[in-house]
């Protein structure tokens, strides 16, 4: 049996994922070809605990601060995890 170190299951992460993104946009791409219609986006840039967050219109923009707030969340969850378990 191969034994993988994390830095290896790491890229291995990190490469799926952009292999789903490429595949993700491609089947949009192919998805949207043939209607005309009207395009919304948004974004988060995460830069620290501090989001910036942009959209086109204001649904989109809020789901991204719903997103934003859960991502912050998770993050502080995995920083302050270890250190409350290395406490007891």
């Amino acid at each position: 049996m191969v034994e993988l170190s994390l830095a290896n299951i790491g890229l291995i992460l990190i490469i799926l994922g952009f292999v789903l993104a490429f595949i993700a946009v491609i089947l949009l791409a192919v998805k949207n070809r043939g209607t005309s219609g009207q395009t919304r986006s948004a974004g988060i840039l995460l830069i620290g605990p501090i989001p910036i967050i942009f959209g086109s219109d204001k649904e989109s923009a809020r789901a991204m601060v719903v997103l934003a707030v859960l991502l912050i969340a998770i993050v502080l969850i995995f920083m302050l995890l270890p250190n409350f378990l290395l406490s007891r």
